[in-house]
């Protein structure tokens, strides 16, 4: 019988000791798997407002990181844009601070003001306003919020509160607006203005939004503006470098991102802890059969790659039954309005480590047959 059947054989006759080890897997790749999801979910959140609009690309104040440290920018800054051939459409985008006071119970509440383009055919939030929603903004104050967000503010749909001293009406609520760190609130451009706090910064503009020419390649746009432009009080971002620094930013900078890694191997290290003990005790139970096999001629190292496979085995079967009860996780976390996110290569990084720690504790687990005689089948 070769090592892989009689690995095979042993698992599906003595599963009830291998189980818990296959457990203890499954549950690390549970705990990468949603970490992961959660990692990915809220650093999606710091790039929402570029994620979620049609915009190629960003005009922003020189070194900014991520939206909310954004400051006004020049009025040429449009210009500048417009006047390349391959940009289409220019919006401009006005973000604040603002004060949300509501209900006597909620206090005041610190939000995000974004000041967008309510045309049905605007690039702010394409991906998260429907064109009847959009339209809303056209009345005067009218904001619309996230839909998860409404217990925070203490109203819902139609209610009213004063957002930075002035009266604003909740005309729609609608899921993918939530931002990292606060309340998005969005209005117009008109009512954005209308809700600065001082005067002088009404007409003031954080950023510029452009759409190219079907065809035109972001970057070469990019670089042609700038190169036109080499005096430019400005930084022009394509959609995918500026939703990448502003992750990053939120990532490295303010140390969440460190936090993830830490939690990654503590967990890597329980998870390879209990496991192995786990799978070593399920060897030591057959440390007979494995003295019998070694008294009949198998080797040292036949026995070995059969604890090996064993423990191969393990690990397939925890990381199929952590990405069953985690996609059943993600699910209900979608549902509940926790930011969470997932793509393939995050996926496989987590099975590379789930399998990872099954493998180091097989070789663990080695070390109970290592010293192998013929005698033990004589106690």
């Amino acid at each position: 019988m070769s090592v892989v059947a009689l690995a095979r054989r042993t698992l599906f006759y003595e599963w009830r000791k291998f189980l818990p080890a296959a457990l203890a897997v499954a549950f690390s790749g549970l705990l990468l798997l949603m970490q992961a999801a959660l990692m990915f979910g809220i650093f999606d959140s710091a790039s929402v407002y570029i994620n979620k609009s049609d915009a190629d690309l960003w005009a922003g104040y020189p070194g900014t990181q991520t939206i909310e440290l954004g400051r006004p920018i020049a009025h040429d800054t449009e210009m500048a844009l417009l006047i390349d051939p391959d940009v289409a459409r220019v919006e401009a985008f006005h973000w604040l601070d603002g004060d949300w006071r509501g209900p006597a119970s909620h206090g005041s509440v610190s939000v995000f003001i974004s000041g967008i383009d309510p045309r049905p055919d605007g690039l702010m939030f394409a991906q998260a306003l429907p064109a009847g929603e959009r339209m809303k903004l056209n009345e005067p104050n009218a904001v619309i919020v996230d839909a998860a967000d409404l217990d925070k503010l203490g109203l819902g749909i139609g209610g009213t509160a004063t957002l930075n001293g002035h009266r604003v009406k909740i005309v729609a609520a609608t899921p993918g607006l939530r931002a990292l760190g606060g309340v998005n609130i969005v209005t117009s451009i008109a009512t954005a203005r209308h809700l600065a706090t001082d005067a002088n910064e009404a007409d003031k503009v954080a950023y510029y939004v452009a759409k190219l020419r079907p065809g035109a390649d972001p970057q070469n746009v990019r670089d042609r503006i700038e190169a036109a432009w080499p005096q430019r009080r400005f930084t022009l971002w394509t959609k995918a470098e500026f939703a990448h620094t502003a992750a990053n930013y939120w990532m490295f900078e303010t140390g969440a991102g460190l936090g993830f890694v830490f939690f990654t191997f503590i967990v890597f290290l329980v998870g390879t802890v209990i496991t192995s003990q786990t799978l070593v005790a399920a060897v030591a139970s057959h440390v007979r059969e494995y003295a019998m096999l070694n008294a009949l001629g198998a080797g040292h190292a036949a026995l070995r790659r059969v604890v090996l496979e064993q423990a191969l085995w393990v690990g397939g079967f925890g990381v199929i039954v952590g990405a069953l009860v985690c996609a059943l996780l993600f699910l209900l976390a979608r549902g509940q309005s926790v930011p969470v996110a997932f793509d393939i290569t995050a996926g496989a990084g987590c099975a590379v480590l789930v399998m990872t720690i099954a493998l180091v504790s097989g070789i663990m687990a080695v070390r109970t047959i290592s010293h192998l005689e013929p005698a033990n089948l004589l106690r």
